[in-house]
């Protein structure tokens, strides 16, 4: 830990106010920067800013800095997001000390309006092995460079700062996480109860038109139709709800959809992906294929007295194909045809011009294969 290399009391007890800052209710920008004032103070650096990187790690998406007034910062243009010299330490995320920062290769220069910065002092800031962002402190007052003492006070400082962004980002997946259940819980709504009344409602139609004269069924027929664009309508309605958000790839929804079912069915649930899952399989598709996992598992948890069950998902030669596997007592055949889940996910394949199949396994339980073409 870098807090082991500071010998000064007094300075080290400042490291610790500033990470004990992170218990406050504080905004993240805030929180930073202080960290950068309080680096800029203990190592005596005329100019500071933290830099924090985008999601893919390959620039910087914020750059908070403290030793120049908002109105230079503004005549100066656009902030940095990640290149020369500032580029390195995304690159290679470790302490770099530059006595000259504009000798150094890979400096970039500075913009017209820039203040003039020579010493340079920059670390990464991460917990762990995640980095967030990086640390940068320029022209060391009264000395030529910055010293490895400094080294460790800033790399401290950093820590405190990644803990910060860590807590922020965890805390906005939280609520992501929060806005993406109850949707999800309305989408299950609409499933449970509309959609199936739906499909009862068109079965019973279909029943009835079998046994009526050719006027009345073409009637029927008219109704089960309207029915079916209903489904079609409240199935798109729950995609957008539940899972179809573009904000998300598809592994992400069906991984979260998993850790949902979990919970739902009391059973331990596993799924693994092979091929192109997120870039080839179109929306549509992946419409049906939500709804015909959570049927499936559903299903499960209804018949099979299982204790687990397995979901592979595989986007290869141009088809999708799902397998749900479980270690239930097994599928007989019987009412093969019938059970308004299975006739459900068999039109779903069907719409898409798949198949579908449902058999015991070998070894027991029952493997259910739903094999549609990759795009619609």
């Amino acid at each position: 830990m870098p807090y082991h290399s500071i010998d000064d009391p007094s300075k080290l007890r400042r490291v610790l106010e500033a990470v004990l800052l992170i218990e406050r209710d504080l905004e993240l920008p805030a929180l930073l920067r202080h960290v950068i004032e309080e680096a800029c103070s203990m190592t005596g650096a005329r100019y500071g800013a933290l830099g924090v990187l985008n999601e893919t790690k390959t620039a910087l998406e914020e750059f908070v800095t403290t030793g120049i007034e908002p109105d230079q910062v503004a005549e100066i243009g656009p902030l940095p997001t990640g290149k020369g010299v500032l580029g390195l330490l995304i690159a290679d995320p470790g302490p770099l000390r530059l006595a000259r920062l504009s000798e150094h290769p890979d400096s970039f220069g500075f913009p017209p309006n820039h203040p003039p910065m020579t010493s340079f002092l920059g670390v990464p800031v991460k917990v762990r092995d995640e980095v967030y962002g990086n640390l940068y402190l320029t022209d060391k007052i009264g000395w030529s460079e910055f010293t490895k003492d400094d080294v460790a006070l800033v790399e401290a400082l950093a820590l405190a700062a990644g803990v910060a962004i860590e807590n922020a980002r965890l805390h906005q997946q939280v609520q992501m996480a929060a806005v993406y259940e109850d949707r999800d819980r309305l989408a299950r709504d609409l499933h449970d109860h509309v959609i199936q009344r739906l499909f009862g409602l068109g079965l019973a139609l279909q029943s009835l038109a079998v046994r009526a004269s050719p006027d009345i069924a073409d009637g029927l027929q008219k109704q089960v139709n309207e029915a079916d664009e209903i489904i079609s309508e409240v199935r798109a309605t729950i995609y957008a709800l539940g899972l179809g958000g573009s904000s998300r790839g598809v592994r992400d929804n069906l991984l979260a959809l998993v850790s949902e079912l979990r919970h739902t069915v009391g059973f331990a649930l596993d799924i693994s992906f092979d091929g192109a899952v997120d870039t080839a399989v179109s929306e549509r598709v992946v419409e049906h294929l939500t709804a015909t996992i959570r049927e499936a598992v559903t299903n499960i948890e209804r018949h099979a007295n299982a204790t687990k069950a397995t979901i592979s998902l595989s986007a290869r030669d141009g088809h999708l194909q799902l397998r749900v596997s479980d270690d239930g007592r097994g599928f007989s055949g019987e009412g093969r045809e019938g059970g308004l889940g299975l006739t459900n996910l068999r039109r779903r394949a069907e719409k898409l011009n798949g198949q579908f199949d449902i058999a015991g396994a070998p070894k027991g339980g029952t493997v259910l294969t739903w094999r549609v073409p990759i795009s619609d």
